[in-house]
């Protein structure tokens, strides 16, 4: 019970510290991002095509963590790169969770759904030049959805062992109480609204970031 409470408080201030402010932190946590991204496509693909749900069995981790490291290594490289493997991997993950809260099962449509959504966010990232949105919108909703899960977490209505086997941050949300998802909702835009108002005027640089292997 104390790990929990623990586990809790600690999701609560980093989801207060990526709603609000996460925009600022992204250069530092670009490869972090990178990592989990390159994690979640690669676990999910090997659970599509293998069954047995989210790393439901070895490969998937593996494969996971192998495409995670590649995925960080390109975006420590390659600032594009990074932001493009974090849209498709938020678009993937957006569609997953909604189309399980539809009542969709874990199967091939789920899996087309995952991979055209994903497809089509980095696309329209790189097209319309959307990186800093696509940067706000990120940290906002990851933080959102730290924030409510230290809430579920605290009052009992999701375990970590739920969190580990769900292989989505909203699915649990949505499964839930609708309040709750009221409440993702809530933080998010206004998370998202405050970075876009609190970084008008801030820009990351190309100085800023390595874009070359030398």
């Amino acid at each position: 019970m104390l790990a929990t409470i623990t586990m809790a408080i600690f999701a609560l201030l980093l989801g207060l510290a990526f709603c609000f402010a996460g925009y600022r932190f992204f250069l530092v946590m670009l490869p972090i991002w990178g990592f989990f991204g390159g994690f979640w496509i690669g676990a999910y693909a090997i659970s599509l095509i293998l069954g047995g749900g989210f790393l439901g069995t070895t490969t998937a981790i593996v494969v996971g963590v192998v495409v995670g490291i590649i995925g960080a290594v390109l975006s420590y490289l390659f600032y594009m790169v990074g932001v493009l493997i974090i849209a498709g991997a938020i678009g993937g993950a957006l569609a997953q969770g909604i189309m399980s809260a539809l009542g969709f099962d874990f199967g091939l449509i789920m899996g087309l759904v995952v991979l055209v959504s994903a497809l089509v966010a980095a696309g329209l990232t790189l097209l319309l030049n959307l990186q800093k949105l696509v940067i706000i919108v990120l940290t906002a909703m990851a933080g959102a959805s730290l924030c409510v899960l230290a809430g579920m977490l605290f009052f009992g209505l999701v375990t970590v062992a739920d969190l580990q086997a769900g292989g989505n941050f909203l699915q649990p949300i949505f499964h839930g109480a609708w309040l709750w998802g009221i409440i993702w909702l809530v933080l998010a835009v206004v998370g998202a609204l405050f970075q876009v108002r609190a970084n008008r005027s801030y820009e990351f640089q190309k100085e800023m970031y390595v874009e070359g292997w030398g």
